[in-house]
């Protein structure tokens, strides 16, 4: 089948580059690149829903900290330390 396509002129002038030093055609250089890129789009796996972990401990904040206040909070850790 025959098509038209855009193609970035520096990015044509690489792959007729790439398809002469090849000894091939352009067509068959670009078929074999969507070729890979359809292979590969379809034989990647998805990715896994990952579960967040959580901290199921005890513990917690100090009594009467406010959790709402950064200076508060960067003051208990300089105590803490």
């Amino acid at each position: 089948m025959k098509t038209t396509l855009d193609i970035d002129d520096t990015l044509l002038a690489n792959a007729k580059a790439l398809a002469a030093k090849r000894q091939t055609s352009l067509t068959r250089l670009i078929e074999e690149g969507l070729q890979l890129r359809l292979r590969s789009a379809t034989s990647m796996p998805r990715a896994k829903k990952r579960k967040i972990p959580v901290y199921k401990g005890r513990g917690g904040l100090i009594s009467g900290l406010d959790p709402m206040s950064n200076k508060a909070m960067l003051d208990a850790a300089d105590n803490d330390a």
